[in-house]
């Protein structure tokens, strides 16, 4: 068995004893067509790990906090689906353009008070991304929380992420990509 099967066994193994705020039950997995709509309304893949969650675990309800998002369809919770709010995001940054949204960085899990979770898909380790928006500026709003999908989510089994009490003070490390990947969405002067 490779790690990530491993590691998908003990996210399975969890979801089914634990549910987050709001959700009732554990959703259904969603289908290979749906992941290929989501894929083509972002214009990019699903990293795989992120995918196979969706796939074989549930549509969202499952994770810290709030758990995942589902993907396509609004939960139980009333919070936007990853894909919807990846879009409107990214829509909100071309009106507002002291707070650009980078391509390719898909919400996953909200956190309260417009904090949110992020994949970065463009990445091959998919890291994991927290936007806290309550900075004073969009450049002091970017964290790295976890190098990896997999890291991220053997973090929430193993309760060592910085959302767990015992981690209480534990500091993150900015997100030092974030000029980079938007500097085409600020206009030049």
């Amino acid at each position: 068995m490779t790690e990530n099967e491993q590691l998908l066994t003990r996210v399975a193994d969890q979801a089914r004893n634990t549910r987050p705020w709001g959700w009732p039950s554990l959703p259904e997995p969603v289908d290979a067509a749906t992941v290929a709509r989501a894929e083509a309304a972002l214009g990019f893949s699903l990293p795989p790990l992120l995918a196979d969650l969706y796939l074989r675990i549930g549509d969202g309800g499952f994770g810290p906090e709030y758990g995942l998002l589902p993907l396509l369809d609004n939960p139980p919770a009333g919070e936007p689906a990853a894909v919807p709010q990846y879009l409107a995001n990214r829509e909100e940054a071309r009106t507002d353009t002291d707070w650009p949204w980078p391509e390719g960085v898909l919400p996953i899990s909200h956190w309260g008070c417009a904090m949110y979770a992020c994949v970065d898909c463009r990445s091959p380790e998919a890291p994991v991304l927290l936007f806290e928006p309550n900075a004073d500026d969009a450049a002091h709003a970017w964290y790295v929380d976890a190098p990896s999908l997999a890291d991220w989510l053997r973090a929430w089994l193993d309760g060592t992420g910085w959302y767990d009490e015992a981690n209480d003070g534990m500091d993150l490390t900015p997100w030092a990509d974030f000029p980079l990947r938007t500097a085409s969405q600020h206009p030049t002067t």
